[in-house]
């Protein structure tokens, strides 16, 4: 699973940061540090949270086929 992200959208709500700041961390602004990433196994669900709690919806996150 990858998460990308539309870095340039992000208004820094910082909703992602707060649920999985491991994986969304944020630049010393308060907006998204990061335009994507590999999820770490294990993490998916976090990294879900972390993408659906965005209210802009500019974290999308792709599947990869096994």
């Amino acid at each position: 699973m990858k998460i990308r992200i539309e870095k340039a959208a992000c208004v820094g709500n910082a909703r992602c940061a707060a649920i999985a700041p491991g994986l969304y961390p944020l630049d010393d602004d308060g907006y998204i540090a990061s335009e994507g990433f590999d999820v770490p196994t294990g993490e998916e669900a976090l990294a879900q949270r972390g993408a659906r709690a965005c209210p802009e919806r500019i974290i999308s996150i792709v599947e990869e086929d096994g």
